[in-house]
């Protein structure tokens, strides 16, 4: 499995010399191969009697970092929208990327997103699920910035990046944590230990780090905001991005973690208002916008916290009805995105204010907007897939305050009106896109291209995601069985049954609420204009954007405040915050761990040429402040160097001491060398304080050291590794010289440094001698 997920990744390194052949024949053509058969190689895996399929590669076992993958019906869902939305988003753009632009950059990062986006659904492994998300982070921000000359690209691709990285960051704070407590990297482990999780004192830590990553992935309320600015990218990265992939990677880790938070009271609280509120707030957004991306890029984020808010439900036919939407929104916004592209293709214009009239002059795209437009808005209609996931998010919304405790009850009593008000925006933003675009009166001349429909091509992308909208209406069950009950019952942990059925009967709570929804969602529709001034008091001139810009702001102007504070030029400065800050941390950090041990037993007797040494060493360090020549001060220091190689020879450390000893040669005489150039040492007037500080720095730095020596000779906390080397050199290293064992086998790494150092030292030597010989010569 390792191979299907690093294959996009590999194959993108021959991208680059493919494109060269771009006038010839589009990039894309070779691309879309490599979707198409990891879309083949799991189609297989759907069926009635699938069972979870575990691999695991070696990477680094000592630090339990491996690639564990681990494909159960989750990850089979994720692994069959990210290669075959894939798959179509690279046939979709083999039509709308003109052959002149940088086609090797855009599949280079389009590839490296897939392999991103297929490792983090298929990983079992956290710290591996972790690069992969970071993977997918910088692939986006290259994707988004893809147009990067469009300073518009380059702002959304750093929101983007900012925003997501940030949470990214948090979500691995919590799979530290994680590992620490079940001493295990693995997810399924971990859910097998779900009782010491939920019994740890940092559970509510664990919950905030895992969660903040998720809802700045999935662009929850308030960190949607880069998702409508990630709607610079072109068009074919937004269908892919937006629809199947990135976005709902927050859904999938939430997902993924259910079983083991699912019996906390809090996850359910925090996940369903969060989730409900995006809802809300994202369809009412939409309806204000006027750029055909940007409406959908609100009616994604009211889509993932839908989503959201069935996954934080938590009852099976909620769970169910999350994974039901997830593929249901796949089919219907990858078309719409696509829709929304051939617009603009079409007509070079996606402001909706432009647009109308567009259904006898692009009937096809009309068409296929038609049934986007109406599955997205829940229309009740037996061939509209979106229809049957919005009852079960009804249906599920009021089965809430059935067994959930007195904090969860206010709530679960008024979720379901949250939840018709947020589809009523939805039904109204749907309309508003089909209608706006495709009826009332024609603008000819507010287009900057006269409108035809476009090439069948560019068509078969949206046409076959919204054949999958008819299918899955009509025969909802085709895909219950095969794969998506697999799905729910990896989130919800037990069996999942659920038949799903277009008709429940008159008086259903769950179509009376969507007969609602249609009824006020057609009001609202017809009476747009009464009501649209609301915007002017809610947001008015509150704007999540501007906070985002004001701390990005400010944070720069501080930053050059602290740096310039301390960025002064001065190497005593430099050295002064250094030296000190190690001070401190290291005192504070060895005071309150108990760190201090000193203990003189145990010693071997000093002899009389050591402490001979040690006087010459420490006399020559102290005459080395009062040093008011350069020669004698680098002089008086390599007296120093040179007593440390005399210490390794009496110590018995031939190579150290060689290893010093040429160190050292190469640095006087590179002091020297540089010095040379300096001006002469004088006094620069020194106050009193600045000595005094200069002092306690020199003596604090020294005293720290020598205590820390002096603690690691007197702690027993670990047993001596020598006796390891004792009783492993002969069996490990095959040899009964220990110190040759240990140098060639047990240190060989260190040993080859050491010969690394030499040999640079050598060559240093060398070019010295050989200048002098030059300059001789000369």
């Amino acid at each position: 499995m390792i191979y299907i997920v690093l294959i996009p990744l590999l194959l993108a390194c021959f991208i680059p010399a493919l494109s060269k052949l771009k006038h010839k024949i589009h990039t894309g053509i070779f691309v879309f191969f490599i979707p198409f058969f990891i879309f083949l190689y799991f189609i297989r895996f759907v069926g009635d009697g699938f069972s979870p399929v575990r691999q695991t590669y070696q990477w680094v076992p000592s630090l339990h970092i491996n690639f564990d993958f681990y494909l159960d019906g989750l990850s089979l869902l994720f692994a069959l929208l990210i290669s075959g939305i894939g798959a179509l988003v690279v046939l979709y753009s083999i039509y709308y990327l003109d052959k002149s632009e940088r086609l090797g950059h855009f599949y280079v990062y389009l590839l490296m997103f897939m392999s991103a986006m297929l490792g983090i659904v298929l990983s079992d492994n956290v710290f591996v699920l972790y690069s992969f998300w970071e993977l997918t982070s910088i692939s986006s921000f290259l994707l988004i910035g893809y147009w990067h000359f469009n300073e518009r690209s380059r702002y959304g691709a750093l929101k983007s990046l900012l925003i997501t990285i940030f949470g990214g960051l948090s979500m691995f704070g919590g799979f530290i944590l994680l590992y620490v407590i079940t001493g295990t990297a693995s997810i399924q482990a971990m859910i097998d230990q779900t009782d010491i999780i939920l019994n740890s004192p940092y559970l509510p830590l664990i919950l905030g780090f895992l969660l903040l990553g998720a809802f700045t992935k999935s662009a929850q309320f308030p960190f949607h905001i880069w998702l409508p600015d990630a709607m610079e990218a072109p068009t074919p990265v937004s269908a892919y991005l937006h629809s199947a992939t990135m976005v709902k990677a927050g859904l999938f880790l939430v997902a993924r973690f259910s079983p083991i938070f699912s019996n906390y009271e809090w996850f359910l609280i925090i996940v369903s208002i969060m989730g409900i509120v995006t809802l809300c707030w994202g369809s009412y957004m939409a309806v204000r916008q006027t750029d055909l991306k940007a409406i959908l890029a609100f009616s994604t984020i009211s889509q993932l916290g839908m989503i959201m808010a069935m996954l934080g439900f938590g009852t099976q036919v909620a769970v169910y009805a999350a994974v039901f939407h997830i593929l249901n929104h796949a089919t219907f916004k990858g078309s719409l995105f696509m829709v929304a592209g051939i617009i603009d293709h079409e007509t070079g214009t996606r402001d909706i204010r432009k647009l109308g009239g567009l259904l006898t002059l692009m009937p096809m795209t009309a068409t296929l907007a038609l049934f986007g437009t109406f599955s997205m808005a829940g229309v009740p209609l037996p061939f509209l897939n979106g229809f049957y996931s919005k009852e079960l998010f009804f249906g599920s919304s009021l089965d809430l305050s059935e067994g959930v405790g007195s904090t969860a009850h206010m709530l679960a009593q008024a979720i379901p009106y949250l939840a018709v008000l947020g589809s009523i925006f939805t039904f109204v933003y749907s309309l508003y896109f089909f209608f706006g675009i495709f009826t009332g009166r024609k603008q000819m001349d507010k287009l900057p291209k006269k409108p035809h429909e476009a090439p069948f091509g560019m068509l078969a992308a949206p046409l076959i995601l919204v054949l999958g909208v008819i299918l899955i209406g009509i025969f909802p069950n085709a895909v219950n069985g095969t794969f998506l009950t697999h799905a729910a019952e990896a989130v919800f942990g037990n069996e999942v049954v659920t038949h799903v059925k277009f008709w429940h009967g008159w008086n259903a709570p769950a179509f009376l609420m969507s007969l609602g929804v249609v009824g006020l969602g057609a009001i609202l529709v017809l009476t747009r204009n009464k009501w649209s001034g609301v915007y002017n008091f809610l947001p008015g001139k509150l704007s999540a954007n501007k906070l985002y810009d004001s701390l990005l702001d400010k944070t720069d102007v501080y930053s050059n405040k602290v740096t310039n504070f301390y960025m002064t030029g001065s190497l005593r400065l430099y050295m002064a915050i250094i030296l000190g800050t190690t001070c401190i941390v290291t005192y504070a950090f060895m005071i309150i761990t108990d760190g201090f041990t000193i203990r003189f037993n145990d010693l071997a007797p000093v002899t009389a040429i050591e402490v001979a040494v040690t006087i010459v060493m420490t006399v020559s360090a102290i005459a080395t402040i009062f040093a008011r020549r350069n020669l004698s001060a680098i002089l008086l220091l390599g007296v120093v160097g040179y007593g440390i190689s005399i210490l390794f020879v009496i110590y018995r450390a031939p190579d150290l001491a060689l290893t010093q000893l040429i160190i050292e040669t190469v640095t006087v005489v590179l002091f020297l060398l540089c010095f040379y150039h300096l001006p002469m040492m004088r006094d620069r007037g020194e106050t009193a304080g600045s000595k005094a500080v200069n002092t306690i720095i020199s003596v604090g730095f020294g005293s720290i050291l020598t205590l820390i020596g002096i603690s690691a000779h007197s702690t027993d906390w670990f047993g001596t590794i020598s006796e390891y080397f004792i009783k492993t050199s002969h069996s490990l290293g095959g040899g009964d010289n220990i110190v040759n064992v240990i140098l060639v086998d047990m240190r060989g790494l260190d040993t080859l440094f050491e010969i690394t150092v030499l040999g640079i030292a050598a060559l240093a030597i060398f070019s010295l001698i050989n200048l002098k010989n030059n300059k001789g010569a000369k």
